[in-house]
């Protein structure tokens, strides 16, 4: 793991009683550099009861207890810690892990189902424009909202992830709207705000729908149904301005 010239490499298996009263079988390796405690150690941590993520807030936590004990030995601290607090890092960790090891045991849809959120500049034509998205969803098996407020329009799409990639090659690629002058022309103002994992929190949209919207609120209610408000805030209301 690291050469044995810079300080001390240790390895320290414990077994944790644990989750549903199985035991963790946690191995740490504990690299101490020369000038430990004053620098940090560096912390592997590996188990066959925990998924990579997992082993990886694991470490997260080790750390920021480490840096919690800066200049003073550590590593017994650490151990005891761990052993005292893995159920809670665990906890934290499951509810997001648990969809991506139900969603990885052989079903096509390796990468877990992930979410793109389209902010569109204008619609020239606009009943075609709606007609072609609502068509690509359809196709692609996506589900969400192509949403209109005021001069805002966003299309939120949820679906696997290599559907979502080829619905933005087509959005980028097709002739959907008309230019000026009322000729055929491709999207060019188009903007991914986001394009992310879609995680325990978020609902799953069941159907693709187009909705107007009359005001931010209730734009906003949309997306908190979807359990998305931080979505919302973090993009939505620099639009309006």
């Amino acid at each position: 793991y690291f050469p044995e010239t810079h300080g001390i490499t240790f390895r320290i298996q414990i077994s944790v009683k644990e989750l549903l009263d199985t035991d963790v079988l946690l191995k740490l390796l504990f690299h101490l550099p020369v000038n430990y405690p004053s620098t940090l150690p560096d912390i592997s941590v590996s188990s066959d009861q925990l998924t990579r993520a997992q082993c990886m807030d694991v470490k997260d936590k080790l750390l920021e207890q480490a840096k919690k004990h800066l200049s003073e030995p550590m590593v017994h601290d650490l151990i005891l810690w761990i052993q005292q607090h893995l159920k809670y890092v665990i906890k934290q960790s499951a509810t997001v892990c648990n969809e991506k090891t139900t969603l990885s045991k052989g079903t096509s849809t390796e990468d877990g189902i992930w979410m793109l959120l389209l902010h569109l500049d204008h619609m020239r034509a606009k009943a075609k424009y709606i007609k072609t998205v609502e068509k690509w969803a359809s196709d692609l098996r996506l589900t969400g909202r192509l949403m209109f407020m005021g001069k805002i329009i966003l299309i939120l799409l949820q679906g696997d992830r290599s559907n979502i990639k080829e619905y933005l090659i087509l959005q980028k690629t097709s002739k959907v709207d008309v230019d000026s002058s009322g000729k055929k022309c491709k999207e060019k103002m188009i903007s991914v705000l986001c394009e992310t994992k879609v995680q325990s929190p978020h609902k799953r949209f069941q159907t693709f729908e187009v909705k107007e919207y009359s005001t931010l609120d209730e734009l906003q209610k949309e997306f908190e149904t979807a359990g998305l408000t931080t979505l919302f805030s973090e993009f939505v209301p620099p639009l309006v301005k």
